[in-house]
């Protein structure tokens, strides 16, 4: 099919209306998750949302996410500095990288994988 995207959120993003952020604004994670499938929409991509706050878990997702998915949309939050597992998981599959633009990196990473499908 080539449209289907898992987009996965990582460790503490469930909690973006309890805590301040210049990131996501005023944004719950619900209406972040909105935002992103509105983006996906209208780009043609179908998208299936995965959130974890346990590694583990968050890994076997992605193990799983080949059954289901023709790419992958991770924010997996503060796992990034030191996951080891999830970098292991990735490691030669990733095909770009977005940091630092808030919701619009989402658009921008969804554009990114559409172009790679």
């Amino acid at each position: 099919m080539k449209d289907r995207v898992a987009v996965m959120h990582g460790v503490n993003l469930d909690m973006l209306e309890r805590r301040p952020s210049d990131v996501y604004g005023e944004l719950s994670f619900p209406q972040l998750e909105r935002q992103i499938g509105k983006f996906a929409q209208e780009l043609g991509l179908e998208t299936r949302f995965f959130h974890s706050n346990f590694e583990g878990e968050f890994v076997e997702e992605l193990h799983r996410a080949a059954d289901y998915a023709d790419g992958l949309l991770l924010n997996p939050g503060a796992w990034t500095h030191y996951a080891w597992a999830l970098r292991d998981a990735l490691e030669g599959v990733v095909v770009g990288r977005v940091k630092g633009q808030g919701v619009d990196g989402y658009r921008s990473a969804l554009e990114m994988l559409k172009e790679a499908l």
